[in-house]
């Protein structure tokens, strides 16, 4: 399999500004949903973005498919930026590509039959597929699990994990090198997500498509993803694969977030020493200065004046695989080991 890099996201920014009020002039604050994100995304591989909601997961996703306009920063796909692209140029992108959203019902046409969702995106591609479009979109609902008599039949006469398979034929029909899959599963029975989340994995090995996974669910991320990054308030505070994050969170935020996930294990799981962030989620648009995670970190308020003035005044380096985004994740904490 070829390991290049399709995909480079590069301070990668979003930000929306507050309308003033009678005494505020307008623009006065903007929210910062995405702050600088950084991360590149291999062919074949899965990059697993993760974090609370609100954390910007969504707003990256969309970005990526250009469903939203970046504030600053770059999108690569094979080496093109495509952040700034317009006209012509953005209606050729489209191919590369698509996306797979949260709820299936909501993101298909109720008027429309699944074949006509289906066939939409060679339409507008302009693309007659050799054998006839009909036939090719017949074999696209094989491929996904559904029968090609499904052609005819409204979203509403499916499940919910039939109606997403619908989804991810539509999203495959185009071929494209990307798929950003906006928390897929969340919406499904827990049975059938493991059924959805096999098959995208079974598409994944026979084309070569690259998925951005965006999930709050950790335990789906880590059936499906080779690569992870943490998002928090707009920020990626740690990433790296999916052995190294999972067995050895370095990040306080991550190990917070892995002390939560349930362990099948029942005697594992009383022994699992859980981390309570406290606080709430302060406001994007007044976030806190230095380290945006200090004012709900366990670790913080271990640490003497001077490193957590630190923590106040210093911005950390951006999260690489090398080293989370925290001045003092070497330190000893109160978290626990990784999820086994």
């Amino acid at each position: 399999m070829d390991t290049q890099a399709i995909l480079q996201v590069e301070n990668l920014q979003k930000h929306f500004p507050i309308k003033g009020g009678l005494f505020s002039p307008k623009g006065s604050k903007i929210v910062k949903a995405v702050d600088g994100v950084s991360f590149s995304l291999a062919r074949g591989q899965t990059l697993g973005l993760v974090g609370e909601s609100g954390c910007g997961k969504s707003t990256t996703g969309r970005m990526i498919a250009r469903l939203m306009d970046p504030t600053g920063g770059r999108i690569l796909i094979d080496g093109v930026d495509i952040s700034q692209l317009g006209g012509r140029d953005l209606y050729n992108f489209r191919r590369k590509v698509q996306m797979i959203f949260q709820d299936p019902f909501a993101s298909l046409n109720p008027r429309q039959t699944v074949g006509t969702a289906i066939a939409a995106p060679m339409l507008a591609q302009k693309i007659n597929p050799a054998g006839g479009l009909k036939n090719r979109v017949k074999e696209l609902l094989e491929q996904v699990g559904l029968k090609p008599e499904h052609y005819n039949r409204f979203p509403h006469e499916f499940s919910g994990g039939q109606r997403q398979r619908v989804g991810i034929a539509r999203a495959i029909s185009l071929n494209p090198s990307v798929i950003v899959c906006d928390e897929p599963v969340s919406a499904l029975d827990v049975s059938v997500q493991a059924q959805v989340v096999n098959l995208l994995q079974e598409i994944q090995r026979d084309t070569g498509v690259a998925y951005i996974f965006i999930a709050h669910d950790l335990s789906v991320v880590r059936h499906i993803s080779h690569e992870v990054a943490v998002m928090y308030l707009g920020k990626v505070v740690e990433q790296g694969t999916r052995e190294e994050l999972f067995r050895e969170p370095r990040h306080p935020y991550t190990q917070a977030l892995l002390s939560a996930v349930p362990l099948p294990d029942p005697r594992a799981a009383r022994q699992q020493q859980k981390i309570r962030l406290r606080g709430d989620l302060p406001s994007p648009a007044n976030p806190p200065s230095g380290c945006v995670f200090r004012t709900r970190c366990p670790l913080f308020g271990t640490l003497g004046a001077e490193l957590q003035q630190r923590c106040i005044s210093e911005i950390p380096r951006p999260a690489s695989a090398a080293a989370p985004a925290c001045h003092h994740a070497g330190l000893e904490s109160a978290a626990p080991a990784g999820v086994q």
